[in-house]
């Protein structure tokens, strides 16, 4: 064998050992990663049994599945750790992780806070409003009020688009705006101030604690959210008025945090697992909504429970009422009125597409449901 012949097959020893410590460390190193996984403790707002927190479970699936175990969140009901209320300062604090909730539930601390999760009824709806947090400056707005104005230690997304809630149970029909006049009613958020305008007296409750609430006559009326999570929580056990469409809530979102210091340590992979976790499971969340409330409205249909359409007078005053919270607030904090003011340029420029462009959907209904 030549010098160069020695030369070239060393050369390709060489090579051919190299490639094999190569991809060795190639098959060794997610070996490495799972070794580091990051588990997090991820409490809800909700009751187990709430399919709200079967939601949050299926953010957690979701984020579990595509980062290989590498980053795992354990999902705790309510409770479990902090009360639902407390949510936010626990993860802020790192007791918590991650959580899943509402902005509405924060709207104590600056009550720009609910636009997040409870705007107003600007004739969009929560798919619209999700539109805005990401391409109309949403969430360039929630930044700037977690982390400059709270100055917060918080990372948060928002997610799911929730179907309009109902105006909620009763001990008897609404039929007049006058009705809410003096009546001990529960709502949580903006929602609260828009009652308050109408006449009502406002409690303040978590979910777990409305039902006992009405059944005690401590309120006379009170919503949650939505067929499904009402039906768990047990209101056709104390009430057989359930009034369906209003304005108090019909475009809110629900949001996910995470303590700010704990995510930005994520590698970028994580972090964009996180990020598009809960675009997916937005989707879903959807989807999933449509098919359970009509099962369940069904379902209390059968139990007894009578439903009715609140009345356009009534959704009216509620109009009426928005217009004064926004007015009054917007004089009063001017962060609230530079939020508003962007919803009220995106739905402004956004309804006009869609009001040009969907036909009436109520028309093909009737059509094909004849006979």
């Amino acid at each position: 064998m030549t010098d160069v012949t020695k030369t070239k097959s060393t050369s390709r020893r060489r090579f051919v050992t190299g490639l094999a410590a190569g991809g060795a460390a190639t098959v060794a190193m997610p070996q490495v990663s799972r070794a580091q996984t990051v588990n997090w403790k991820f409490q809800s707002t909700w009751p187990t049994k709430d399919i709200f927190h079967e939601f949050a479970q299926d953010f957690a699936n979701r984020v579990n599945e595509m980062a290989g175990n590498r980053l795992k969140l354990e999902v705790l009901a309510a409770g479990t750790v902090v009360p639902a209320f407390q949510l936010q300062d626990a993860v802020n604090a790192g007791i918590l992780d991650g959580g899943h909730g509402v902005c509405a539930y924060w709207y104590g601390k600056n009550k720009a806070f609910s636009l997040f999760g409870t705007p107003p009824a600007l004739g969009w709806d929560a798919n619209s409003f999700l539109g805005w947090m990401k391409y109309g400056g949403g969430y360039e707005l929630y930044n700037e009020l977690v982390g400059s104005i709270l100055k917060l230690n918080l990372v948060g997304f928002l997610t799911g688009p929730m179907p309009c809630q109902p105006l909620g149970w009763f001990k008897k029909e609404i039929k007049t705006a006058d009705d809410f006049k003096g009546l001990k009613y529960r709502t949580v958020g903006l929602a609260a101030d828009l009652m308050r305008e109408m006449g009502a007296a406002v409690t303040i409750l978590a979910g777990g604690e409305i039902v006992p609430a009405l059944e005690r006559g401590v309120i006379d009326g009170a919503e949650f959210n939505n067929p499904s999570s009402d039906s768990l929580l047990g209101f056709q056990d104390v009430s057989k008025v359930y009034m369906m469409r209003s304005f108090h809530q019909d475009a809110e979102a629900f949001e996910i945090i995470f303590n700010k210091a704990k995510f930005e340590a994520l590698p970028a992979e994580l972090k964009s697992i996180v990020r598009y976790a809960a675009e997916s499971a937005s989707s879903d969340m959807l989807w999933k909504a449509l098919d359970r409330y009509s099962k369940d409205m069904e379902g209390l249909k059968a139990k007894g429970v009578t439903i009715i359409e609140t009345p356009d007078a009534v959704l009216q005053a509620q109009l009426n009422a928005w217009t004064k919270v926004i007015d009054k607030l917007s004089a009063d904090n001017a962060f609230f009125k530079k939020v508003v003011d962007s919803q009220k340029a995106w739905t402004k420029r956004t309804l006009a597409y869609e009001r040009a462009n969907t036909p009436p959907r109520a028309m093909a209904a009737a059509h094909f449901s004849k006979g």
